[in-house]
């Protein structure tokens, strides 16, 4: 069974600065129908005008993960971390028993598009916790590549809760497929391009809920231009 989220029906927000989408229900957006995806809680699609960007602000007991389309993400935190995550960098930051942080825009010029993403921990309390890393693009290229899982394999951040993130770029002609255990279930999001999803064509900022499938197959779209890229969430 494969639910369509389309791009256009999720909620929406500008304030000048930030022009934001979400998935599910987030701040002043509340949809009881969409309040999450099994563990997956939030995936905010975020556009930040130069210069600017989220001042320091508190979290607690979520699993937050930063992937950037475009532009980059200054970030700074109470661990102690400093850091820029540019496209094809994953953050992973456990906010546990309470962190703060900001998410700045350094650029001058350019605007910073990026991905928010809210995983709710596989229990309360954790230890605040931090990791950054590189995926390189011919890892990604007409494959999946596991990019966060629970036990940090392959090379993966480490998510703590049971879910594994998988990210692929497909080219015309290109395809790629993820085999689902019994009893799990997926979430795709179209962070950019057009794909297909089984048999439904889905384009930029679509999502879609996957429950008693085998698999998820997944092909770049006839007619589409460019490279896609997408993001699957394995999730039990």
């Amino acid at each position: 069974m494969i639910r369509i989220r389309k791009a256009a029906d999720r909620g929406h927000a500008n304030h000048g600065w930030l022009d934001t989408w979400h998935t599910f229900s987030f701040a002043q957006y509340h949809d009881p129908a969409h309040m999450g995806f099994r563990h997956l809680r939030v995936i905010n699609e975020d556009f930040v005008e130069p210069a600017k960007g989220f001042g320091t602000h508190g979290h607690r007991d979520m699993e937050i993960v930063t992937y950037v389309l475009g532009g980059a993400v200054e970030h700074r935190d109470s661990m102690g971390n400093g850091s820029i995550i540019r496209p094809g960098e994953v953050q992973r930051m456990t906010a546990g028993t309470g962190v703060t942080h900001s998410e700045q825009n350094p650029s001058q010029d350019e605007t910073l598009h990026l991905l928010q993403i809210w995983i709710l921990p596989e229990r309360a309390g954790l230890e605040p916790g931090y990791e950054q890393k590189a995926f390189a693009e011919d890892e990604r290229r007409g494959a999946l590549r596991l990019v966060g899982s629970r036990d940090g394999r392959e090379g993966s951040v480490t998510i703590h809760q049971d879910v594994d993130l998988w990210a692929t770029l497909l080219a015309p002609g290109e395809e790629a497929s993820l085999a689902l255990r019994p009893g799990r279930h997926a979430w795709v999001q179209i962070a950019r391009g057009a794909v297909r999803v089984g048999d439904e064509r889905l384009e930029a900022g679509d999502g879609a809920a996957i429950s008693e499938e085998e698999r998820v197959d997944l092909a770049a779209a006839e007619g589409s231009d460019g490279t896609a890229e997408v993001l699957v969430f394995d999730l039990a």
